[in-house]
């Protein structure tokens, strides 16, 4: 069969394929909100699209959605603490950080751009992102957050540094938040975050 003229990299084919992302390693890291049960739909649509997913969780995470429910979407095991050594023996999980093509953090909560544009790496998801090499790798954040939380300068002043310093954004959009308000800092949906992690697996060099 040819290949369809009118259909770009970047959006799926029949039946939910995405070519971009096929065989890719993604580690997908995720921070405790309520979105988290976003990023379960997120995670099976990369797995069926062929792309070889780790999740990572942070301990705030895993109070919002099971590692269990991960690590079945995934097929592979899920870290819940820097102090797992699940693919190998390296404590600082350098070997994982470098042998990805793309990462993401969905939700990126408030306090997770905070640890970013600061360079702390105390939980996993942290410690994993530490070792990435932008300039190879590229970082996808998708914050999710109450309306005020996103407004506030502190959050702006960590946007504009995590942007500086190499990472890509998708998000938030406006609209029902789970503390009963309409506002901007909801989590951008399932395959938008897909989308932008295709075309960015599309640029890596």
């Amino acid at each position: 069969m040819g290949t369809d003229p009118t259909r770009s990299e970047d959006t799926p084919a029949p039946g939910g394929a995405w070519p971009s992302v096929r065989a890719k390693r993604i580690l997908v890291g995720i921070t405790g909100g309520i979105a988290a049960y976003k990023t379960a739909t997120l995670v099976s649509r990369l797995a069926q699209a062929g792309a070889e997913v780790t999740v990572a969780m942070s301990p705030s995470a895993t109070r919002f959605v099971s590692p269990l429910t991960f690590q079945a979407l995934s097929a592979r095991p899920v870290y819940t603490s820097p102090w797992e050594h699940l693919e190998s023996h390296d404590p600082q999980h350098i070997t994982l950080a470098t042998g990805l093509d793309c990462a993401v953090v969905a939700p990126c909560t408030m306090d997770c751009l905070a640890r970013l544009a600061t360079g702390r790496a105390d939980d996993v998801v942290t410690l994993i992102l530490s070792a990435v090499d932008r300039a190879r790798t590229p970082v996808l954040l998708a914050p999710a957050m109450n309306s005020v939380m996103w407004s506030q300068p502190a959050t702006k002043r960590n946007v504009t540094t995590l942007r500086e310093d190499g990472f890509h954004f998708i998000g938030p959009g406006e609209g029902w938040q789970a503390c009963r308000t309409i506002g901007e800092g909801r989590m951008s949906e399932p395959e938008e975050i897909l989308a932008s992690i295709a075309r960015l697996c599309d640029r890596r060099p």
